[in-house]
């Protein structure tokens, strides 16, 4: 006899997993969906709708070009514990298309109007690096927490002002610096921390393809740009060897402190050939243990970024995708006590989204910071400095002594 399935209603019901004492994450995914008032959703509803929590971080986003376009503004939209409140660009056009794209509360030409408005509580500056510090300082001064696009700074003078100012306030600023979000890599570092033990040797590259934006031009939504867009007066871009180094090696570097621990020292080494840029770099680690960095710019070939690491009991072997497929690193890490390996799948590998709840978790939760500080950030620019002093002299440099810019 065929059984007939019941119908099933479709009324959307209360997270009944979600309160107060939940442990922050626990609905990140809809994981809950037979309880989730937003699953399954009422037919006229969209499908995509994704699962928010009862109080939410209200953010503003500053600029609205590229970056902005294809991470921060969707991404913020998408956390389950932010609100795009309100969005900011001198350009007319670009906030106005913006602004129909993802609908905030507000919009703003101005900084100082958005900073003055008391409903923003944090803003995320998708801005052109040189911008970064002067920014931040007015957000810090205007009581905002902030998320900064990586990297801090552009010297590491203004990146320690910036700190002092911070120390000053109870504020939060998180870098954004999105592949400590990677579920692979979170879980490298985890396992590094708790199964590896000493550490004796690091391996890390960076290599950017010449066809990098053949593949992000399907992957990403066709940028909307405007005549208004307000750029840096010293054509930040034209300096490649500078650009590159700050741009990609900034990934390559925190990816080494965050996995591998504080540089003491580097000695580099520039080739430039064909238009191409390749820095090969000794590392000295504060805990003694050797490493090698590899930063090409740009490969024949595939985009990559990888590393591989060796301690006492066990090593991780790790290899990075393009962060627009969002798809979390294939790490194998090894462990001598099981004599296994072990790898995570990382379902939920939308790094610049996983960013922006944690932001919000520090603020509205009290959580440890899981981004990248700005002791980070200023750590980071200092090993970029280091790092573009010593290709030019040819000597190990170490990071305390460096001053100034790339």
């Amino acid at each position: 006899m065929l059984k007939v399935r019941p119908i099933r209603t479709w009324a959307p019901r209360q997270c009944s997993k979600r309160s107060k004492s939940t442990a922050p994450g626990t609905c990140a995914t809809c994981r809950w969906r037979s309880t989730c008032r937003f699953w399954p959703p009422l037919p006229s509803e969209n499908n995509s709708r994704p699962c928010k929590e009862s109080r939410l971080l209200r953010v503003g986003v500053l600029g609205c070009g590229p970056i902005a376009q294809f991470a921060h503004l969707d991404a913020c939209r998408k956390a389950r514990n932010a609100e795009l409140y309100a969005i900011c660009d001198v350009a007319e056009d670009l906030l106005a298309r913006m602004a129909a794209i993802h609908e905030p509360r507000k919009t703003y030409r101005a900084f100082d109007a958005m900073l003055a408005d008391p409903q923003v509580e944090a803003v995320i500056l998708a801005i052109a690096d040189p911008y970064h510090v002067p920014v931040a300082q007015k957000a810090i001064a205007a009581g905002k927490h902030v998320l900064v696009e990586k990297l801090l700074g552009v010297s590491i003078e203004e990146s320690e002002q910036l700190r002092q100012r911070l120390r000053e306030t109870k504020l939060v600023l998180q870098v954004g610096n999105n592949r400590r979000f990677d579920p692979g890599i979170a879980f490298a570092q985890k396992f590094l921390q708790e199964e590896v033990g000493q550490r004796m040797g690091f391996k890390a590259w960076y290599y950017d393809s010449t066809y990098r934006y053949t593949m992000t031009d399907n992957l990403q939504p066709i940028p909307i740009l405007s005549k208004q867009a307000r750029k840096p007066e010293d054509k930040f871009k034209a300096d490649k060897r500078r650009y590159f180094m700050l741009t990609h090696g900034s990934h390559l570097v925190d990816s080494a402190r965050f996995l591998g621990g504080e540089l003491a020292a580097v000695r580099a080494r520039l080739l430039e050939r064909f238009d191409a840029y390749c820095w090969f770099v000794s590392v000295d680690f504060a805990d003694g243990s050797l490493g090698h960095l590899d930063l090409t710019i740009a490969v024949r070939g595939d985009f990559e970024e990888g590393f591989h690491i060796y301690g006492d009991h066990g090593s991780v072997i790790g290899k990075v995708y393009l962060p627009w497929f969002h798809k979390a690193s294939h790490v194998e890490c090894f462990s001598a006590k099981d004599r296994q390996f072990h790898r995570p799948l990382g379902e939920d590998a939308y790094t610049y989204k996983r960013q922006i709840e944690a932001f919000a978790d520090t603020i509205l939760l009290g959580a440890p910071l899981q981004g990248a500080s700005i002791d980070d950030g200023v750590a980071a620019m200092r090993a970029l400095v280091a790092i573009a002093r010593s290709a030019e002299s040819g000597e190990t440099i170490r990071l305390a002594d460096v001053t100034g810019g790339v």
